[in-house]
C-alpha cells in the first residue's frame, strides 16, 4: 500500500492558497483569519472522513480513525498548519497533510489496525505575537499551564484566552488535557529538513532519534549616548560597536566547533539617530546544541570574552535567560522500527538529529515520539522558495505509513504505560 501522492501534493497547494501573500509566500500565524479559515477546512475534511474529532484547550485538533479494539491506545500522526510570516507552503502542513493522506488510504483498503490512530494539527508552532512557540504541544504536555498563560497578551493587547475560545479552545479545558495523554501511545511527526544534510548526502529521508537543545537569553549593552560629531573617538562608549564586537564573537566560537550553532538574530539600537552616539543595544543570543554541556560550554566561553570586551569599550552588560530547552532523545523503539521499515523497502535515509524544535519534542515528554525529515531543496525554510521533490515526499509518506502499520503489530499492551513526565 501507499500513499497518493498526486492527492497529497493537491491538499498542500490547497491550503497553501490560505494565507497567500503578494511575494509568493504563505503568512498564516495563529490565530489570524486565515489560520482560522485553514483550521476550519481541516475540521470538515477530517469530519467527511468519518474521522471522531476533538478540540482540546489549547485548540489543537485530534481527529480519531477507530481501530479494532484489540489493543488499547492510539498511534498518532501530524504536525501544525500555522505559518511564519512570509513562510512557505511544507513547514508544518506537510506533515498534518501527510497524516490526513495515510488515514484517507488506510480507509480505502479498508484497513483497521488494532490501535486506533489519531491525526493531530498542533497550536501555534511557529513564533507568534505571543511569544510562545510549540504553544499547542508544549501546553498539551503541560509544559504550559494555564495559570502561566491567562495574563499573555500580544503587542496590540489581545489575549490569548480570548483567542483560544473563538477557536474551540479555551483555559477552562486545559485540565482535560491530562486525562488525553494515557491515550496516546506514540507519536510520529513528518517535517521537512529545514537543512541540506540530506541534500548533500543525497539521501531522500532521514529518521530523526534526538532534537537540540535552545537557550536564549536578552542582552543589554549600555554605553553612553553623546553627539556624534563633538564626541572624540577616543571618549566614546559606543553601545554599538562593543556590541557588534560580542556578536562576532558568537560567530568565531561557533564557527570552530562542529557540534553547536550560535545566533544573533533580534536586534534594537537607542537612540537609532543618525547623529547620535548609541547609547543601548538590546539583542537576543540563540545557542543550539546536542547536549547540555555543548551549551553552557559555549555560552560561558562567549560570555567571557564578552566581558573582556565589555571593559576595553567602558560598556556594561546585562543578560536575561528567558528559555533553557534541554536536549530531547527520541524514542529508541520508534526509531528502530522506522529505520528497520525503510531497510525493508529497500529505500536509503539517515539517522539524524533535529537542529530545530518541533512539537515532537515535547510529546516524548508523555509518549513514545519520533520525527521523520525529508529532504529540502538547498535546505530552504520559512520562504516562499521552501520545497520538497515529491519524489522523496512519497518515499518519507510511505515509510510512515509502513511504520506505523509495523508499529501497529510490535506495540504490546504491557508497553502501554505513561512515560515519566519530564516537567513533573
Amino acid at each position: 500500500m501507499r500513499i497518493n501522492v498526486n492527492r497529497l501534493l493537491r491538499d498542500i497547494e490547497k491550503y497553501g492558497a490560505y494565507g497567500k501573500n503578494e511575494h509568493g509566500g504563505v503568512t498564516r500565524p495563529s490565530f489570524s483569519p486565515a489560520d482560522y479559515e485553514v483550521r476550519q477546512l481541516f475540521i470538515e475534511e477530517i469530519m467527511e472522513m468519518g474521522l471522531d474529532v476533538t478540540i482540546d484547550g489549547a485548540a489543537n485538533i485530534w481527529g480519531k480513525y477507530e481501530g479494532t479494539g484489540k489493543k488499547r491506545g492510539s498511534i498518532v500522526i501530524g504536525s501544525h498548519l500555522d505559518s511564519v510570516p512570509n513562510g512557505g507552503k511544507y513547514d508544518g502542513p506537510l506533515g498534518v497533510l501527510m497524516a490526513k493522506e495515510i488515514v484517507k488510504r488506510l480507509i480505502e483498503s479498508n484497513i483497521r489496525l488494532d490501535h486506533d490512530i489519531e491525526i493531530v494539527s498542533f497550536t501555534a508552532e511557529e513564533s507568534n505575537d505571543f511569544n510562545l512557540s510549540t504553544f499547542g504541544s508544549r501546553s498539551f504536555v503541560g509544559r504550559l499551564t494555564a495559570e502561566m498563560v491567562q495574563d499573555v497578551h500580544d503587542l496590540k493587547g489581545a489575549r490569548l484566552s480570548d483567542e483560544l475560545i473563538k477557536v474551540s479552545g479555551g483555559l477552562d479545558k486545559f485540565s482535560v488535557m491530562k486525562d488525553m495523554h494515557r491515550d496516546k501511545k506514540a507519536f510520529i511527526e513528518l517535517h521537512i529538513e529545514q537543512g541540506q544534510r540530506l541534500e548533500n548526502a543525497n539521501i531522500p529521508m532521514a529518521v530523526i532519534n534526538s532534537v537540540v537543545g535552545t537557550y536564549r537569553c536578552i542582552v543589554k549593552v549600555i554605553g553612553e549616548s553623546n553627539h556624534s560629531g563633538t564626541t572624540m573617538m577616543r571618549d566614546r562608549k559606543d553601545a554599538l560597536t562593543a556590541a557588534s564586537e560580542m556578536i562576532l564573537e558568537v560567530e568565531r566560537y561557533c564557527a570552530n566547533r562542529g557540534d553547536v550553532v550560535g545566533t544573533v538574530g533580534k536586534l534594537t539600537v537607542n537612540p537609532n539617530a543618525a547623529n547620535i552616539i548609541p547609547g543601548q543595544i538590546d539583542f537576543i543570543l540563540e545557542v543550539r546544541a546536542e547536549t547540555s554541556d555543548s551549551i553552557y560550554q559555549a555560552v560561558e566561553a562567549i560570555k567571557a570574552v564578552w566581558q573582556e570586551i565589555a571593559t576595553r569599550r567602558q560598556v556594561t552588560i546585562q543578560q536575561e535567560v528567558f528559555l533553557d530547552q534541554k536536549p530531547e532523545v527520541l524514542d529508541h523503539e520508534i526509531v528502530t522500527c522506522l529505520v528497520n521499515t525503510a531497510s525493508e523497502m529497500n529505500e536509503p535515509y539517515l539517522i539524524l538529529p533535529s537542529m530545530a524544535v518541533h512539537d515532537a519534542a515535547h510529546m516524548a515528554s508523555i509518549t513514545k515520539s519520533a520525527m521523520v525529515f525529508v529532504k529540502s531543496i538547498k535546505g530552504k525554510s520559512h520562504c516562499p522558495d521552501e520545497y520538497s521533490h515529491p519524489d522523496d515526499i512519497e518515499k518519507a509518506g510511505n515509510l510512515i505509513l509502513q511504520g506505523i502499520i509495523n508499529l501497529d503489530l510490535t506495540l504490546s499492551e504491557s508497553e502501554f504505560r505513561m512515560p515519566i513526565n519530564k516537567t513533573n
